[in-house]
């Protein structure tokens, strides 16, 4: 019996690229035919060539192809909107794809390519999705179409911090819900509402997640309370996929990996906001005064904003950070311009707590290293993802202020003390200690996400079988 090939659908953008090559990585660990295919469009401000390049080399076992795509029709849309367009204008350059393949068992896509469920449709060709952020956010958004489809909800824009409920879901600040879908008039709002809706109609979805860590919304999938008056679709938790971050592969060399080796063991506070996350000069100054009067060691990733990066690649820190500061600390401290290897760094033994953008890779890498974590969300849904990381997995602590968009000095020091100094903190990382066994026992065989991805190939063995197989 031939093994079985699945085609792997990525939305634009590195960071949905990223987890779809890690479940690339985890189909090929199980003898499985893999091709990543990838919209290349015409606008550079997507993947790019060379970041599929980079990775091609890097996972030689796993096949990658560029798919050139028109150009988006309304340049003047919002980014989502256009986004969203691109894809659907890729369709029929997809379909040929498809039809070039000796065969293709499933198409596994992105959460917003939905317009592909078309052309699996008109293929006959099983879709299911990708979710590469935690199962409690897809909770939400399967149900937030029918949440705001009624008149006389407001807009989370005017609720504040006042609490939002969702079927069999702990209730969530406004405030927490993504920027995008705070107010329900706005066209990027009406995009994403119409992607949620969309993905109750694929076979099932596979979210990079495990059953012990959100054990809410695998109650609420199993329950069917997410889509209202429709079937909610089978939802396994595979979970976690993550880089594992191998010495030398990523990261070779980088000199903050040397000045890791020397720093005594879970010493060091780690800051990283991934690959969007910049600071305007104030508050990278009020955190690092935070930093310095802490008294611990750390290891700080600082980017440019994206409005100087053309001009400055490289954020000038003399200017940014406060007079002398890295002359005063460079004893304890070490400040990285735009790039860590983050997968090698938050599982290394000096480092001590991770101050996050709440970004779902970034949170389950820090869990496979049982480290703790200290919440900053900056855009996306990574405000919902710390909702959850606080109240109900009790993995992390928030720094207050985030929501407004200025941390204070004082409540850097406080959040850093609390972790690396306090019985809270000790709490804090005899928890993750358990949440990382219980992540290592989900992934081996017999675990929870092992028998949940059996599952989903025997799904997809009915589903061939009752369509009558296909090309």
């Amino acid at each position: 019996m031939r093994a079985k090939t699945f085609v792997l659908y990525p939305s634009l953008g590195v960071g949905h690229l990223n987890p779809m090559v890690e479940l690339a990585k985890h189909l090929r660990r199980r003898g499985l035919g893999v091709v990543v295919a990838v919209v290349d469009p015409p606008d550079n401000d997507a993947t790019s060539a060379d970041a599929v390049a980079r990775l091609a080399a890097a996972n030689p076992s796993i096949t990658f192809r560029l798919l050139p795509a028109p150009s988006s029709p309304d340049l003047g849309a919002h980014p989502t909107k256009r986004s969203l367009d691109m894809l659907r204008l890729a369709n029929p350059v997809l379909r040929e794809f498809l039809r070039s393949l000796p065969n293709v068992d499933a198409l596994l896509l992105d959460m917003f390519c939905v317009d592909a469920l078309d052309v699996a449709a008109e293929l006959d060709i099983p879709a299911y999705f990708f979710f590469a952020s935690a199962a409690s956010d897809l909770a939400v958004f399967l149900n937030l179409p029918y949440y705001y489809h009624n008149v006389n909800v407001p807009s989370f824009k005017d609720m504040g911090k006042a609490l939002v409920r969702f079927p069999g879901m702990p209730p969530i600040r406004a405030i927490d819900m993504p920027v995008m879908l705070r107010d329900k008039e706005s066209e990027q709002s009406n995009v994403r509402l119409y992607q949620f809706k969309r993905i109750a109609e694929g076979q099932g979805v596979l979210v990079n997640s495990f059953d012990w860590l959100e054990p809410k919304a695998v109650k609420a999938f199993a329950g069917g309370v997410c889509v209202p008056g429709k079937p909610t679709p089978r939802v396994y938790c595979i979970g976690p996929l993550v880089d594992a971050g191998k010495k030398g592969e990523s990261g070779e060399g980088h000199p903050c990996l040397a000045w890791l080796d020397a720093q005594p063991r879970r010493s060091v506070v780690f800051l990283c906001f991934g690959s969007k996350g910049a600071f305007p000069a104030a508050q990278l100054k009020e955190i690092a005064r935070g930093l310095e009067s802490s008294g611990h060691r750390f290891l700080w990733a600082v980017r440019s904003p994206p409005e100087e990066r053309s001009a400055f690649p490289e954020p000038d820190l003399e200017h940014r950070l406060p007079a002398g500061f890295m002359e005063r600390t460079k004893d304890r401290g070490m400040v990285v311009k735009n790039w860590v290897p983050q997968a090698e760094v938050v599982r290394h033994e000096a480092v001590g707590a991770f101050v996050t953008h709440c970004g779902w890779n970034s949170t389950l890498e820090a869990t496979m290293s049982a480290l703790p974590m200290i919440c900053w969300p900056l855009y996306a849904e990574q405000a919902l993802n710390k909702a959850f990381m606080v109240e109900e997995m009790k993995i992390a602590v928030a720094l207050e202020g985030y929501e407004e968009g200025w941390v204070k000095a004082d409540e850097v020091e406080a959040k850093v003390r609390l972790v690396m100094e306090t019985e809270e903190g000790k709490k804090l990382r005899e928890k993750l200690v358990a949440t990382r066994d219980m992540a290592l026992d989900a992934i081996k065989e017999g675990g929870s996400s092992e028998v949940a991805f059996d599952e989903f190939l025997r799904d997809l063995e009915k589903n061939s079988l009752k369509n009558g197989g296909h090309s």
